[in-house]
């Protein structure tokens, strides 16, 4: 049986995952979870609840790209809603993808519906204030992601408000990016642990372009799927910032402050 948590009596507060998109993306933001939070024994720890159905969330890509007609968003609100009621008071979704307004807003107004008590960390927004604390004023900002990602410009538009230059690869190198992440022969989704070297091959010749022929000041890492491949916090001296990781330490924030481990890389892992 579970037990909903007495939502008053808690402090940190219970964070919620709606993981699935993919299940490996959804761990490994547990995992950086824990890596962000100061703990010195068990009872430290923040309480987390992964929730990973895959198979209950149409495709996002294909959704965005008009492959399919039903929107991801409903069942991500249904995820959503079913956190909140098992306790979770902080919730995050680590797919940039599934940040598309066209799934986002069906997803909050089912949440918003529920009338749950509960707040929402965007990975876009938590990724743009990072990168314009370390990045100088109009600073260009490489950027690698999904092909539906970069054609809803989630990042993009973000980046511009924020008074940031978004470089993106030319279109051959981002549908090798895409296939890095999606091809069933060889790409993350299909092989997460290890990622295939052909993957991590096509990523990190996609980063290093950027860093070494389009005069970025940092490189973004705009998909939860990609710092499964890419570990190295730098390309050619260029910072690499790892959007799962950032996602990660502002859950901690806000679930309990005084708990954020603050002295730890602020990129991605070496």
């Amino acid at each position: 049986m579970v037990q909903r948590f007495e939502r008053h009596a808690l402090s940190p507060l219970p964070i919620g995952i709606v993981g699935g998109m993919g299940p490996y993306a959804g761990y490994d933001l547990v995992r950086k979870i824990f890596r962000w939070t100061k703990a010195g024994c068990d009872e430290d720890h923040l309480p987390v609840m992964l929730h990973s159905f895959p198979a209950w969330i149409p495709g996002r890509p294909a959704f965005l790209l008009g492959r399919i007609a039903e929107n991801p968003g409903e069942d991500i609100g249904g995820i959503m809603v079913q956190l909140a009621r098992c306790g979770a008071r902080v919730l995050g979704m680590p797919c940039n993808t599934a940040h598309s307004p066209r799934i986002l807003d069906a997803a909050m107004k089912r949440l918003q519906d529920s009338c749950e008590d509960v707040r929402f960390i965007s990975i876009i927004q938590s990724a743009v204030d990072h990168v314009r604390s370390i990045c100088r004023p109009g600073g260009r900002v490489g950027l690698l992601g999904t092909v539906a990602t970069l054609r809803t410009r989630l990042y993009q538009d973000a980046l511009e408000q924020a008074g940031l230059e978004p470089v993106v690869p030319g279109q051959g190198e981002c549908d090798l990016v895409q296939d890095a992440i999606s091809s069933p022969g060889f790409g993350i989704k299909s092989f997460s642990d290890p990622v295939s070297p052909r993957a991590r091959g096509i990523l990190l010749n996609a980063a290093a372009r950027l860093a070494e022929e389009k005069d970025v000041s940092v490189i973004l890492l705009g998909c939860t799927e990609i710092p499964l491949a890419i570990l190295e916090t730098s390309m050619a001296g260029i910072p690499v910032v790892d959007a799962t990781s950032i996602l990660a330490r502002e859950l901690v924030r806000a679930s309990c402050p005084e708990r954020l481990n603050d002295a730890i890389e602020l990129q991605t892992e070496e």
